[in-house]
């Protein structure tokens, strides 16, 4: 596909319904060409002295910021309220280059239903690093809100700043920066990037400045990229292994299966990759490669976060937690809660 055919593209493909997700599709091969191909949906609106694109439609209302930072170097930060579940879908055209890896950092707010009362609101918080070329798939479900944040850096800009060894060891991130297709998501991993997404989204907020507080941008970003790569240097950074296209979409779809089913049993496997259209041995190593954690891990890793919300911001009974989480009595549920958190679930709450 090239630029010209967009267009085209955009009225076959926008809100198409597919699986319960309508998909909002997006070019990705440079933040200049992401901006211009969701500037050209008919349902958004651009502000260009105020560097900001939003939309309030039937599917969404939400906000985009974006600045150029540098040459090679962009921050986009999108506030997001679905009000249906959606699939974002990045796409590369074939007549730009395709020379940007971005780093996402994102705080959603989701309702938790629970019997006879209010829904209980929780937070997901995560990390994605992608690489040229990686065709992403991300689901948004219908009722979350959010903001996440896209930084966005050239290859020039990474030889200059990140292979210099300025955010870990020099040569550690060597092979990691290369030309292969690449998609990575690690569970929330560094506190400090909420203090510092909130300076973050100060400095941007503040329209009257848009050329004055570059260089305060340029070093929230900059410390940003450090707090990831400081708590982020595991196996899959240093084994560096590229999936294809049609391999990331289907441990989107995996992960959408088990996020959909997570106060349930874990769904096992073969189901999922029944689901999937894949095989259970290759959709199992695909899994860990891009999240880190094995399906049931992660089902069990997603659970555990989910108790630990629960007791924070909520007055359910613990017994009741163990239910929703799918153990089968409190005791097991506070053990496992004390292996992952070093501290028993009473005692975490009263804390």
């Amino acid at each position: 596909m090239t630029t010209n055919d967009w267009a085209k593209h955009i009225q076959k493909f926008l809100f198409l319904l597919k699986d319960d997700f309508f998909e909002l599709p997006y070019l990705s091969n440079s933040p200049h060409v992401m901006l211009d191909s969701l500037i050209k949906i008919p349902i958004i609106k651009h502000n260009a002295l105020k560097q900001v694109i939003f939309s309030d439609n039937a599917f969404w209302k939400g906000k985009m910021r974006y600045r150029k930072i540098e040459e090679g170097f962009w921050i986009l930060e999108t506030n997001i309220n679905l009000k249906e579940n959606v699939l974002a879908k990045a796409t590369y055209t074939k007549d730009h280059l395709k020379e940007y890896y971005i780093l996402s950092f994102s705080v959603f707010e989701y309702k938790f239903p629970f019997k006879d009362s209010d829904p209980i609101t929780l937070l997901s918080t995560c990390w994605t690093f992608y690489k040229p070329e990686t065709e992403v798939a991300t689901y948004f479900y219908k009722g979350t809100e959010g903001k996440f944040f896209n930084i966005a850096m050239n290859k020039k800009w990474v030889d200059q700043n990140i292979k210099s060894g300025k955010f870990c060891g020099k040569g550690v991130l060597e092979s990691f920066f290369n030309n292969q297709k690449g998609f990575y998501t690690w569970l929330d991993i560094a506190p400090n990037a909420h203090i510092l997404s909130k300076k973050i989204s100060k400095i941007l907020d503040d329209e009257n400045k848009i050329h004055l507080n570059t260089p305060e941008l340029r070093k929230s970003c900059t410390k940003l990229i450090a707090e990831f790569f400081k708590n982020s240097l595991d196996s899959r950074i240093a084994d560096n292994i590229s999936l294809s296209n049609l391999d990331y979409y289907n441990v989107a779809k995996a992960e959408k299966m088990i996020l959909h089913n997570l106060q349930s049993s874990f769904l096992g496997i073969d189901q999922i990759a029944y689901e999937v259209n894949t095989s259970p041995t290759k959709l199992k190593a695909n899994f860990k490669i891009v999240f880190g954690f094995s399906m049931l891990q992660y089902h069990k890793e997603k659970n555990m976060l989910l108790a630990k919300q629960l007791l924070e911001n909520s007055e359910v009974e613990i017994q009741i937690i163990a239910i929703i989480t799918g153990y089968e009595s409190a005791s097991k549920f506070a053990a496992a809660f004390k292996k992952r958190f070093g501290t028993s679930p009473s005692v975490f709450r009263e804390n």
